[in-house]
């Protein structure tokens, strides 16, 4: 799991690992944590019964079979028997009353090593929304649970507003009339109990529940860095400013900057956990040579590893963001490189023995004609692995102290 490696820089094994989906709905985001975690036990709840039929009903279909299903809120957590690895509540914490009180709740059955994955919505981002819905507030659209009149009232009233009105300019498109417009209008113009949030409310909540932030989960795009025409050369202030100041006031500030994130989408756990590995940046050569490179388990799929073939065999680019498209960023890898990666598709594998493979398959400095040096070849594949796992195509370990003999 990606915040685990980020929060330990450790791979973990998911078989035997129990794994909460709180606020499952109908199942149709819970197919991913199966799929992403196998070997793990999978609980989802919902406290409404028709939504935990539907899920078991979804799950089963797709011939998931280590999943429980229960009718219960999460505020009735602590009645389960279980003590969580992961829980992933998306999509509702920003409903509640107060934040805090879930968060608790879910900490209240989360292993000492667990993770939240959890999230609020932008209050900045989607300022518009939260107009539209005072406005059908007044017209009394939300008094009891909208259906088909008052979808109906809200496209009449978008649609004859003029095209430069601010609602509409910021809020409506064609989607709002097509065959999803219910979920759609029910889920932005009308949407019951819906709250926004900021960066310092999310942190407020943490503290409240006594959890520590590690990481918003689309980290790499908020960047406050990325924002700027010349990242390495900021307005003096921020250049001085910026190394000093707290990842909170970081996001914030990427918020002030750039609201274009609807979701505060966070992983958070236990507070007071030392970081228990060294980084990168300190990683010496004897570091590197008993590193263990692991292939991230959202790359192995049938589709990545016929994609990969191809590319070793004809030759070509292999363009690897294509596979991961929450990154953003276009990345790509030669044939050569392509061919280091294959021995990943089945187990991880010894730094050194892709330093080999990459000698193997290029045993000649293409500029000079001459053997390539293990030194090269070293610096190379390091190179490679350290631009890969800052994409989170790879994950990379490094052999503790007290491990003994072999790789891990």
């Amino acid at each position: 799991m990606t915040p685990v490696y980020l929060r330990n820089q450790k791979f973990i094994d998911t078989k035997g690992k129990v794994i909460l989906d709180a606020g499952c709905g109908s199942g149709y985001k819970s197919l991913i944590l199966p799929e992403a975690n196998v070997g793990a036990k999978i609980v989802d709840i919902d406290i409404s019964a028709e939504s935990i039929k539907l899920a078991q009903q979804r799950l089963e279909h797709h011939g998931f079979e280590n999943v429980e299903f229960i009718v219960l809120s999460i505020e009735e957590l602590h009645k389960l028997d279980y003590q969580f690895d992961y829980i992933n509540c998306d999509e509702l914490l920003y409903l509640f009353p107060d934040p805090a009180v879930a968060l608790q709740a879910m900490k209240s059955v989360l292993k000492p090593d667990g993770i939240i994955r959890s999230n609020l919505h932008s209050s900045l981002q989607r300022f518009n929304y939260f107009c539209a819905q005072k406005l059908f507030t007044m017209m009394g659209l939300m008094n009891d649970n909208p259906a088909e009149l008052e979808m109906d009232i809200v496209v009449e009233t978008m649609k004859a507003l003029k095209d430069n009105v601010t609602l509409k300019a910021r809020t409506w498109n064609a989607h709002y009339e097509g065959e999803e417009r219910k979920e759609r209008i029910l889920m932005n113009y009308l949407f019951q109990g819906d709250k926004g949030y900021t960066i310092p409310d999310m942190f407020t909540a943490l503290k409240s529940a006594d959890l520590e932030f590690i990481s918003m989960v689309n980290w790499r795009q908020w960047d406050v860095k990325d924002l700027f025409k010349e990242p390495d050369n900021l307005p003096a202030f921020l250049g001085m400013s910026l190394p000093d100041i707290s990842i909170e006031e970081r996001l914030e500030l990427f918020e002030l900057l750039q609201p274009i994130h609807r979701l505060l989408d966070f992983w958070c756990g236990h507070p007071d956990r030392p970081q228990t590995f060294v980084p990168f940046a300190e990683w010496t050569d004897s570091d590197w040579q008993v590193a263990t490179v692991h292939l991230h388990p959202q790359l192995k799929t049938p589709k990545f590893k016929e994609d990969l073939l191809a590319c070793a065999t004809e030759c070509r680019i292999f363009d690897v963001s294509q596979h991961l498209s929450q990154i953003g960023q276009f990345v790509s890898i030669d044939s050569a490189m392509a061919v280091c990666l294959l021995p990943l598709l089945d187990e991880p594998q010894p730094m050194m023995s892709l330093v080999q493979r990459w000698k193997q398959f290029r045993p000649l400095n293409p500029v000079t004609s001459q053997p390539t040096d293990d030194e090269q070849a070293f610096q190379l594949m390091q190179k490679m692995l350290l631009t890969l796992e800052g994409f989170d195509y790879l994950m990379l370990e490094r052999q503790s102290n007290e491990d003994v003999g072999g790789f891990q």
